[in-house]
């Protein structure tokens, strides 16, 4: 039957590492500190605040929530952007997406500091990461977090047949990326991708991220495919899916399931981002 990847537990296994570095990291008086701004009252985004909220607090993370109203002007969060930039009690800022329409957003990414760049998302930081440079560089978390799955599921991607379908800087470029750097053989699929079905049926490992509820039914896939689901949809009648359909119950198949696949992974990775950050602003490093 199709094997679920555990993203609950692997997340779980993360959290106990990062607390233990948390402790360590405290105890020589340094204690990592993450901002989040949340622009707006959307509710989605004001959930997924809360759990961010509530991961770093278990792990011994400082946070600080900053509500600004929705009429808040680009200017006033480039400002306060700033002030953060210059805060050393900051380590991490992540602005919470989506933004107001008259906010444009990649003003608002370069503006935060490459160095707080928790989100991994300023244009240095992407540049590093397609350039797959060695020194040290925050990355998209979304992305990692599916790295991180994928070492413990499939740890040979070398060579490997590998399916993005989706292009947003958020999941589907950065992914590419960092497939590609771990030697796997990459397509990037999007809306104008021409025999789509064939290349779904050829690959090794398929990331969907289009946001569209059940776009790929597992009996489309390879008898023995990976699949990441990083679609979370909510139905009519309240329940969430993802981008995938599992119809394939007897298959050899992996797949994340929706929730409790790539979602934990996500808020797991950014705590840890979030460390590292703390750690390269130290200087007892």
């Amino acid at each position: 039957m199709t094997k679920l990847i555990d993203g609950k537990q692997v997340a779980n296994d993360l959290k106990v590492q990062i607390a233990s570095s948390v402790k360590k990291l405290i105890a020589l008086g340094i204690t990592p500190g993450i901002a989040v701004i949340l622009v707006g009252e959307d509710p989605a985004s004001q959930i997924y605040v809360r759990n961010k909220q509530r991961a770093a607090e278990q792990l011994g993370i400082d946070s600080e929530l900053i509500n600004l109203p929705t009429t808040t002007s680009e200017a006033k969060l480039l400002a306060k952007i700033d002030q953060l930039n210059a805060n050393p009690a900051i380590d991490a800022i992540l602005v919470q997406a989506p933004l107001p329409a008259h906010i444009n957003e990649e003003r608002v990414q370069s503006a935060i500091a490459p160095e707080k760049d928790v989100d991994g998302f300023h244009p240095q930081n992407v540049g590093a990461l397609y350039n797959n440079a060695k020194s040290y560089y925050p990355q998209a978390n979304t992305p990692r977090g599916i790295m991180t799955l994928l070492a413990e599921y499939m740890p040979d991607l070398v060579g490997k047949k590998a399916l993005v379908i989706g292009r947003s800087i958020l999941v589907g470029r950065p992914m590419m990326a960092m497939l590609n750097n771990a030697d796997a053989t990459v397509t990037l699929a999007h809306r104008h991708t021409q025999d789509l079905d064939q290349l779904i049926a050829t690959a090794d490992l398929i990331v969907v991220a289009v946001g569209e509820p059940h776009f790929l039914k597992m009996s489309a896939a390879k008898a023995d495919a990976v699949v990441i689901d990083v679609g979370i949809n909510r139905l009519e009648d309240g329940s969430l899916v993802g981008d995938v359909l599992d119809d394939m119950p007897d298959s050899a198949q992996l797949l994340t399931p929706v929730p409790g696949g790539v979602g934990p992974m996500t808020i797991a990775m950014l705590m840890q981002t979030t460390i590292e950050l703390a750690r390269q602003h130290s200087t007892f490093e």
